[in-house]
């Protein structure tokens, strides 16, 4: 994934926090305030500016109202600065106003330095200069370079299907083929596989968000759909993967034609992941049939074998409904 050194939410900032200053300046306001508030109210979506900035807006209060009061008790001095922290941080977290703890502490300890008469003005100034930052910071994360996570969604998908394919084929020939792979290095993969998931989650959750403010086009709908889709199918395969690779796999009975037959079913699985334009659903049916039947062959020697159920299901059967499992979600992967 390339890095940008300045990316649209930085744009925004630098934009937000000029026509800050510019209005503060044309109202005769100090902007320092105001241009705190801008800055840390550019959120990733413009639903997250407004909810946090409504309670930023109390917050700040807080903290202005508590230097006021402390200012007036003991002046500019080091104890005004302590009481004024701690006060701010116990009441917003009292009130559950977390999002707004960084700016209402900030307010605080900076309005000590500044303000040394005619304290109520002060107090209202900062608010007015708080309400400048939320607003302006709000208005142009909406309008400025809207954010879209759409085509950031997309490339995730298509990564992530790269890597879980594999993951797949590293994980079938460790166990098919006795490969002596690192358990601990799978596991980092498959951890740094899951941190890709969680990150193409959230910006879904972001996207969801933003089309309240900016709604898709119906076939813009469509496809966000569609990727959502794929990537809870690709959240379950990195599911079954994880339980292949915690259960215990040894002492396998599989004869080498068996195996054979299992691991041209996972290199073909794996083919279709890693280029999508080679999954033909006859020949992903026909593989899935050929495990499947040694999947009940297995089943079904298994119970001949033993007067009494057995109470663990042995490896065989394990890996069989695994592999099972995954080639039926990358079916619905395509086809959904």
């Amino acid at each position: 994934m390339k890095k940008y050194m300045i990316g649209s939410r930085v744009v925004k900032t630098g934009v937000a926090v000029f026509l800050t200053a510019l209005i503060c300046e044309w109202i005769g306001w100090p902007p320092v305030f105001a241009v705190i508030t801008a800055i840390v109210t550019v959120e990733p979506t413009v639903s997250a500016s407004i909810k946090k900035g409504i309670v930023r807006f109390p917050a700040s209060a807080i903290g202005s109202a508590f230097a006021v009061l402390f200012i007036s008790l003991f002046g500019d001095s080091p104890l005004t600065y302590a009481l004024a922290t701690v006060f701010t941080i116990a009441v917003c977290f009292r009130l559950k106003l977390r999002d707004g703890l960084l700016v209402a502490t900030l307010t605080a300890v900076a309005m000590i330095d500044v303000t040394h008469s005619n304290l109520l003005i002060a107090f209202f100034t900062r608010l007015g200069t708080t309400t400048i930052g939320l607003s302006v910071s709000t208005i142009v994360n909406m309008f400025i370079l809207p954010p879209n996570y759409r085509n950031h969604i997309s490339k995730n998908v298509k990564d992530i299907k790269h890597q879980t394919g594999l993951q797949i084929e590293k994980l079938f020939e460790f166990i098919l083929k006795d490969k002596h792979e690192s358990t601990a290095s799978m596991l980092n993969d498959l951890k740094r596989l899951d941190q890709n998931i969680n990150q193409t989650e959230m910006l879904i959750r972001f996207q969801k968000d933003e089309v309240k403010y900016h709604p898709l086009l119906e076939t813009e709908k469509e496809e966000f759909k569609h990727l959502q889709s794929q990537m809870n199918h690709l959240r379950l395969i990195h599911y079954h993967l994880s339980n292949l690779i915690h259960n215990p796999i040894i002492n396998l009975s599989w004869s080498d034609s068996e195996r054979n037959i299992i691991l041209t079913a996972v290199r073909a699985l794996v083919q279709s992941l890693q280029d999508e334009t080679s999954y033909n659903y006859e020949v992903h049916a026909n593989r899935l049939k050929e495990i499947t039947a040694i999947f009940w062959e297995d089943n079904e020697e298994i119970t001949k074998n033993n007067e009494i159920h057995p109470t663990n299901f042995p490896p065989e059967l394990i890996i069989l409904y695994e592999l099972v499992s995954i080639y039926d979600l990358v079916d619905h992967f395509y086809t959904n």
